[in-house]
């Protein structure tokens, strides 16, 4: 039975609305003072909500309001008042009240209250449980039709924003079965890909933006003008991830645009974010700029020359004049420094900034217990992800560009990641890379149905380590492992995020444009 205190130093008049709460089951506790009051807050430690006069005498309800606030944060309070001047609301806002009413309250008024404040999860809970229920079928029938590109990104899109409900619904039934129904989502989006990727590279005026024309389609169109674009690259940064960071960042900017474009294969840096920044597809950088091209097993790093194909992409296909700049953040120092020095990027035309923090975020989940826990599920995920984009030196940077106007930020990725849960075997030699979505090598053997078998790498504007190299991808949410040590590696990988295959999660990738407000 929800438990309410209310202090009132008329307590006696409010007989009538008191018998009403209690008629409807509600256990009202009552007294007529401040102090009496945060006795009962302290005593009573079940209590759901308290109603509180403003205009007591000695402890006023603003005094009361603060000092119950101090020892019990988590209790809504509902201010009751005769005064609507704009500075006593403004004063009661600021100390956490839950809701106002002014006097005289009826009955029926502090039952809408009541019901708001306390029955909200449970009633926003229904509400998510039955809309989903009712969207099933629609969405279901969807992903049996589904044969377009723009089909399969509003498929996409409505789970991924009902998985965002269920977050704060916490039904866990339902969530299971919205599971289930992105896994056969992600079993037929596999097909569509297998059917349509050889013929989107061959014919790209018929094929979605992708990574490789992403900065000609959408980003060099957008420096016509005199403002400064800053270009951020959050590596890894999924759709969904996206969705809970756009409550923060739609406080300083305004969203002028919510698009999306297609990784290439494999959904990793190395392919996807050097065809970003060359503007061309693997093998083409590999043929055209040999040094800045590492394949597989090659040592060093993979990503080191992107600076160098973002010039010459602006070199062949802006042709105008810029100053421009780039910018990769791979630490907490280089993170300072770009929060210190970020007026500095206004001085540019176009500034590129490559934020790993995501990437290594997924990397460290798989291999750190703690993350492990604190990063279990999706819903974890996106939790860790807003957390710590609040507090970064990104955001305290994305801040002091607000402030500056005109200003256009474009907000980016180069992949996503999938929760693999399905393993599936391969044998290959010891040359094999050793990626969990994709594998690239000789005399591959695999389950033919889990996977996109590239046997001329050419076709797909991929680079050929070896003549007889091939490429296979994991559809869905399945994910390589060797025979040896089977089981081991199957619990030890069970449940990452990993990247490099074929799904919704790792191709779909948001493209955002914002203004400062």
């Amino acid at each position: 039975m929800p438990k309410i205190l209310w202090a009132d130093d008329e307590i006696d008049i409010l007989k009538p609305q008191i018998l009403f709460l209690q008629e409807k089951g509600y256990e009202v506790i009552t007294v007529s003072n401040g102090y009496d009051a945060i006795e009962e807050c302290n005593q009573q430690n079940d209590l759901d909500i308290i109603f509180l006069d403003e205009s007591m005498p000695g402890l006023s309800g603003l005094e009361t309001l603060n000092r119950i606030k101090d020892d019990h944060p988590n209790i809504p309070i509902v201010m009751i008042t005769k005064n609507e001047a704009e500075t006593v609301m403004e004063e009661a806002i600021g100390s956490r009240i839950s809701d106002y009413l002014i006097k005289p309250v009826n009955p029926n008024q502090i039952l809408l209250t009541l019901k708001k404040l306390t029955e909200n999860k449970r009633l926003v809970s229904e509400k998510v449980m039955t809309g989903y229920q009712q969207d099933f079928r629609s969405i279901l029938m969807d992903i049996n039709q589904a044969n377009s590109v723009d089909e399969w990104v509003e498929i996409y899109k409505k789970i991924m924003n009902w998985e965002l409900k269920m977050d704060s619904s916490r039904s866990q039934d339902m969530s299971d079965i919205l599971n289930t129904q992105k896994t056969e989502a992600n079993g037929e989006f596999s097909r569509f890909v297998d059917r349509n990727y050889h013929d989107w590279i061959a014919e790209p005026d018929d094929a979605p933006v992708m990574s490789w024309n992403l900065m000609r389609k959408k980003v060099f169109p957008r420096l016509s003008d005199d403002r400064p674009t800053i270009f951020i690259l959050l590596d890894n940064l999924r759709y969904d991830q996206w969705k809970v960071l756009a409550p923060i960042i739609s406080e300083r900017f305004r969203i002028t645009s919510e698009e999306h474009f297609f990784s290439i294969l494999p959904t990793t840096t190395q392919y996807s974010r050097n065809a970003i920044f060359g503007g061309m597809m693997p093998s083409e950088i590999a043929k055209f700029y040999p040094d800045w091209w590492k394949n597989d097993a090659e040592e060093g790093g993979k990503n080191q020359f992107e600076s160098d194909l973002l010039g010459k992409q602006l070199e062949k296909v802006y042709r105008k004049p810029l100053k421009w700049t780039y910018q990769k953040i791979t630490n907490l120092h280089a993170a300072r420094l770009l929060q210190d020095n970020a007026t500095d990027y206004l001085q540019y035309d176009f500034s590129a900034i490559v934020y790993n923090f995501i990437d290594m975020l997924s990397h460290a989940r798989t291999e750190m217990d703690v993350l492990k826990e604190l990063a279990g599920d999706e819903t974890a995920y996106r939790s860790l992800t807003q957390s710590w984009f609040l507090h970064s030196p990104l955001w305290a940077a994305m801040q002091r560009w607000a402030e500056k106007k005109p200003l256009r930020i474009v907000i980016t990725t180069d992949h996503g990641t999938i929760r693999v849960k399905t393993p599936t075997k391969v044998i290959a030699d010891r040359d094999t890379t050793t990626n969990l979505r994709y594998k690239v090598g000789k005399n591959l053997q695999y389950e033919a149905k889990d996977v996109l078998e590239i046997r001329d790498p050419d076709k797909v504007g991929l680079p050929r380590p070896n003549v007889s190299s091939a490429f296979i991808f994991a559809k869905d949410d399945r994910f390589f492992l060797y025979p040896n040590n089977y089981t081991y590696y199957h619990n030890y990988y069970k449940n990452t995020f990993q990247h490099g295959g074929i799904s919704l999660e790792e191709m779909i990738c948001p493209f955002i444009v914002l203004e400062a407000k």
